[in-house]
């Protein structure tokens, strides 16, 4: 019996999504964006010399074929990719009308998003006088800080040290569908903390803002630092996914880092967590363990929190040529019948202006299978494929390319 990993790179796109002039950073539309071409071309430039140095040197995952990939989606020149594919390899394009988590990662598995998300508006307060009192009520509290658009250290920096004087929690969105909550895990509490992301959750899905976000933090003023115990409250999916199309054929489905959280656990058996390199750990021992049948469904998540949000583009190439060196001690031990795909779930171009996701397509490379170009594919397709190769019955809309 086949088993099957599916592993997203969290924000590696490839270029050439057909209504990147959609979607906008700063009010620039994304036209152009290209995560992994043009983190190659800063690399070829001399442009990406912190802790690593020359072109991007990524010799294992372009063997599968990200940079023809790269090319198929977008054109565009990738610098040190252009070997002759010896895996399976396409380019993937989204159609659900965002480019958050939840959105990737739905579609990914079988099923676009039904409907718009809400969005905070970008002004100060963000958020609504109702939904203020509401958080208000939960935490016992006589108002909130932040109320606007910002990233997570930024808040911290300027509202930290005001949190841990008058307890208010720290409330702040990005431009993806989320509202997130940051407190400070001794003076406020981790389970205060997390009970006030439950309780707010159900308002906010109704809303239907996609995740409500709880952002624990520790340390001092000036010395504040994130901790592992974030948690995201997602909107269950309407429909059957791909790992209840799994779970359902009676087989085991493990969730490796905020699947869990992205799916809020329909169709997961057993969840392992932990930074990228625990992350890793996780993969290499389920490829040794995991039983016959199953699905590992793992996302990759610092390529986009820690670098692609922060436009850093050395830390980008760092982590990308760490994901590959591990990933060549990963797939000789994959056994006959595995199939290892590897994909993204939106772009988060680290040379583009503003701090957000770029709409683009994401590249599909497999491991397991035959050799050759599966061409332009639907996000919706690797679940009909991986259902496929799983020999599950897939009930979403997609088409395996297998």
């Amino acid at each position: 019996m086949s088993r099957a990993f599916l592993v997203v790179i969290d924000s590696v796109g490839i270029g050439g999504a057909p209504d990147a002039d959609a979607f906008f950073n700063d009010g620039v539309p994304d036209t152009g964006a290209n995560t992994l071409a043009h983190i190659a071309q800063a690399c070829a430039e001399g442009r990406a010399e912190e802790g690593r140095s020359g072109p991007l040197r990524l010799p294992t995952l372009d063997a599968l074929g990200l940079g023809a990939a790269v090319r198929l989606a977008s054109g565009d020149n990738v610098p040190g990719l252009g070997a002759e594919p010896v895996g399976l390899w396409g380019a993937a394009t989204e159609v659900s009308p965002g480019k958050d988590t939840p959105s990737g990662h739905w579609e990914l598995a079988g099923l676009p998003v039904p409907w718009d998300w809400t969005y905070f508006p970008k002004q100060t307060p963000a958020f609504p006088d109702d939904l203020v009192a509401q958080v208000c009520k939960i935490a016992g509290t006589d108002g909130i800080l932040g109320n606007c658009h910002g990233s997570g250290t930024v808040m911290l920096d300027e509202f930290g040290a005001e949190h841990m004087r008058s307890g208010w929690p720290i409330c702040y969105t990005s431009a993806d569908s989320v509202f997130q909550i940051a407190a400070h895990e001794e003076t406020f509490g981790l389970d205060r903390l997390l009970d006030l992301c439950e309780k707010l959750a159900p308002t906010l899905h109704e809303m239907k803002v996609g995740r409500v976000i709880a952002r624990p933090f520790v340390g001092e003023p000036g010395h504040f630092k994130r901790t592992g115990n974030r948690h995201d409250y997602a909107i269950r999916p309407p429909e059957p996914v791909l790992t209840n199309w799994v779970q359902d054929a009676e087989r085991q489905v493990y969730g490796i880092g905020k699947i869990g959280d992205i799916f809020s656990m329909e169709g997961i058996d057993e969840v392992r967590k932990g930074d990228d390199a625990t992350l890793m750990t996780h993969l290499s021992d389920l490829v040794d363990d995991a039983p016959e049948g199953s699905l590992t469904f793992a996302n990759f998540v610092e390529f986009d929190s820690l670098y692609g949000h922060r436009r850093d583009v050395s830390g980008y190439a760092r982590a990308l040529e760490w994901f590959d060196a591990r990933l060549a001690r990963l797939l000789p031990r994959l056994r006959g019948t595995d199939m290892l795909l590897i994909t993204a779930d939106h772009g988060n171009d680290p040379t583009w202006t503003g701090t957000d996701h770029t709409r683009e397509r994401v590249p599909v490379l497999i491991a397991g299978r035959d050799t050759g170009s599966v061409g332009q594919v639907s996000f919706v397709d690797v679940a009909a494929s991986v259902a496929d190769h799983l020999g599950v019955v897939s009930h979403g809309p997609g088409r395996s390319f297998l």
